[in-house]
């Protein structure tokens, strides 16, 4: 059985750590990693793992800008899976 968008959305929503990191987002578009990290007590690279999901669901897009990568909520998967 293959894996549909809505089934990465869901996914990747039912995390309690993914859903604050798209809070962190909703309140201020564009953080960098280092910037998504700070308050929460976890590495970086396990932040790394979760925006990773996120961008596979589409949620979150990543703009790269010179050495820094910017992070951008996406609520569109969001609008299209309550609109269902």
């Amino acid at each position: 059985m293959s894996e549909t968008a809505e089934d990465r959305v869901f996914r990747a929503l039912a995390d309690p750590t993914r859903r604050t990191l798209l809070d962190k987002l909703y309140r201020q578009d564009g953080l960098t990693l280092v910037a998504l990290c700070d308050g929460l007590d976890m590495t970086r690279q396990a932040v790394s793992q979760h925006m990773s999901q996120l961008v596979a669901a589409d949620l979150v897009t990543v703009l790269k800008g010179g050495r820094e990568r910017l992070h951008f909520l996406n609520p569109g998967p969001i609008q299209e899976v309550s609109a269902d």
